[in-house]
This record gives C-alpha cells, sequence and structure tokens, in this order.
C-alpha cells in the first residue's frame, strides 16, 4: 500500500468521510471520531442503532488522557502489555468525545490495533477512528477486503485491503470504568493474560455484582450472525441431524471440526486457527444456497471461549 493512498485515506476521514480499514482482528469502517457527523454516517451505512457504542481506535503514540477522563493503573499496565494488540479498554469518557461515539454513555471504548496498515493511517490522521466492523449491522464480520466490498459495493469510499486478518475474531473487551476488570467480551487475550499483567482475576459479566455494564459493540444475542438459519449441534448428533434434514429435503450445508462431514467446509481443531478461519468460512456457507446450516459445537473449555462466543450468538433467533 503505497503513502499516496494512505494520503487519500487522510483526506477522507478530513473530509467527513468513512474509509474501510483492516485490523488484526476484522475489517472496521472507520471514521474521524471526533466529528459527529462522519460517526452518523458509520451508523447510516451499516444500520446501526444510535445507541450501540463504537470503538475508538487510537496510534501508538496517543495519550489516553486525551480520550478517557480516568486512566486506572490496570488500564495503563494492560495498554502497555498489549497494545497495539486485541484489546479494547472501557473507561470513563473525556468530554471531548462525543456521544455520538459512545452511543449516549459516559464510558468509551478504546483500542491501538496491530496492524501495519492500519497503524500508518492512525498516524497519518494523528488522531482517533472510530471503526465498528465493515458489515451490515449483526451480520457476519469481514476478515478480508472482498468481504467489505460484498457488504458495502461502492458505498465505501475507499477500501484499504490489508489481506486476511491474522486474528479473524473481535479484541477482547474489559471494562475498567466501574473498578476491578471485567471481561464484557471473550477474545485473543484471555482471563490468565489479563490476571498476569493486573494481578486481578478479572470477572466475567454475569459474574460480576457491580453497578450495571456500559453497553458494548458486540454484545447482543444475535449477532455475527449468517442470514441463513444456523444451529450448534454436537458432533455425535450431528451425522443423524443431518440426514433428519436431508430426509425432510432441506439442503444442509455443514460446518465441521477437524474433518469434512456432507455438504460443507471443516475448520482445524485448534483455537486460534479456528477462529481465524470462522467468518469467512460462514460466509462461504451463507452464499451457498443452503435452507439451513449446521456448526459443529466447539469444546467448550477456556481456550474456546472467544469462538463459542461468536457461535453462540450467531445461530440465536431473534425470538
Amino acid at each position: 500500500m503505497t503513502a499516496a493512498v494512505i494520503d487519500q485515506a487522510v483526506a477522507l476521514l478530513r473530509a467527513g468521510q468513512v474509509v474501510a480499514l483492516p485490523t488484526e482482528t476484522v475489517y472496521g469502517l472507520g471514521a474521524d471520531a471526533l466529528n459527529p457527523d462522519a460517526v452518523a454516517r458509520i451508523f447510516a451505512l451499516k444500520g446501526r442503532p444510535a445507541d450501540h457504542p463504537l470503538i475508538v481506535h487510537l496510534p501508538p503514540e496517543a495519550a489516553l488522557e486525551d480520550w478517557a477522563a480516568d486512566v486506572p493503573a490496570a488500564a495503563r499496565a494492560l495498554a502497555a502489555a498489549f497494545w497495539p494488540g486485541p484489546l479494547t479498554l472501557i473507561l470513563r469518557r473525556h468530554a471531548r468525545v462525543p456521544l455520538a461515539v459512545t452511543g449516549g454513555q459516559d464510558t468509551v471504548a478504546l483500542r491501538v490495533p496491530d496492524h501495519p496498515l492500519a497503524l500508518a493511517l492512525l498516524r497519518a490522521f494523528a488522531s482517533g477512528i472510530a471503526a465498528p466492523s465493515a458489515n451490515r449491522f449483526g451480520h457476519i464480520s469481514p476478515t478480508t477486503a472482498a468481504h467489505v466490498r460484498d457488504e458495502f459495493g461502492d458505498a465505501v469510499p475507499l477500501i484499504l485491503d490489508g489481506g486476511p486478518c491474522r486474528v479473524g475474531l473481535e479484541s477482547t473487551i474489559v471494562d475498567l470504568s466501574r473498578g476491578a476488570p471485567v471481561v464484557l467480551r471473550p477474545g485473543a487475550i484471555g482471563a490468565a493474560d489479563i490476571t498476569r499483567v493486573t494481578g486481578h482475576a478479572p470477572a466475567a459479566q454475569r459474574a460480576a455484582r457491580q453497578a450495571p455494564a456500559p453497553r458494548a459493540s458486540g454484545l447482543l444475542a444475535r449477532h455475527y450472525a449468517p442470514r441463513t438459519p444456523a444451529e450448534l449441534v454436537n458432533g455425535a448428533d450431528l451425522p443423524g441431524r443431518l440426514a433428519a434434514l436431508a430426509a425432510h429435503g432441506d439442503r444442509v450445508g455443514v460446518l465441521a471440526l477437524g474433518r469434512p462431514l456432507g455438504h460443507g467446509l471443516a475448520l482445524p481443531d485448534d483455537p486460534p486457527a479456528y477462529g481465524r478461519g470462522l467468518y469467512a468460512a460462514l460466509r462461504e456457507l451463507d452464499r451457498g444456497g443452503y435452507d439451513r446450516l449446521l456448526i459443529e459445537a466447539p469444546p467448550q473449555d477456556d481456550a474456546w471461549r472467544a469462538v463459542n462466543d461468536r457461535l453462540r450468538r450467531a445461530v440465536a433467533t431473534d425470538d
């Protein structure tokens, strides 16, 4: 990617336009985080509810005090250990951060992405870029530039192509706005990593006995979802469920674990590799013209926590 393309992206951002950019997690749909009108373009393009907050991506040199009103020691330690990287910190909002970015809340979500193209853009822009995933709201997150084009066509004036995303699942979100760390969304940075750095084991939100959690990206019951109806099935039950649906006349796509089964795909029996390939596999199956998708349920241990979180939301119904 040439400097001229980065300059073009910066010019678009400064003009209040949106730009799609790669990160190590998923592709983001970015706009100037300090420009409410530009932020509104993100919501309009995605069809995203206005009360659903965005994550602000920062250059590594940014001062947290410019974006957060209170920066506890644990936040500084986590930023030093994992930024650039797939970790988002929720802190009390600085007054300069528009409420449009935070969904009207008094907290702000911040991270520094670990992708050379994203970092080059952020350094050239020299400010924060609000960037949710570059997909229609609730749909499967994009992990390639082609996925972004599939979602938006020419509605996004510039898509920076940084290749496939290295992590492939959204960042871990840790809330530090209410005292002790609470994991709102699991990701590649796990609870053991957070404990090692802060000295405190983070609580999962459902176990936290604190004030109500701030709203955060990607926490709706149904999210990251294919348009084809999908369900999670235990491996032992998968052949029987597949046979029953086929007997009913349904055309079924399968996302299996470790080995192919039926008409579909398989992902490795390894949490990082599975997470890296998950969204691309779901998109491919979603284009397959199937009546239903069956997803073999991965193990339930901590190593698979982020994958299982995404899969549960992907198969949830709107009821």
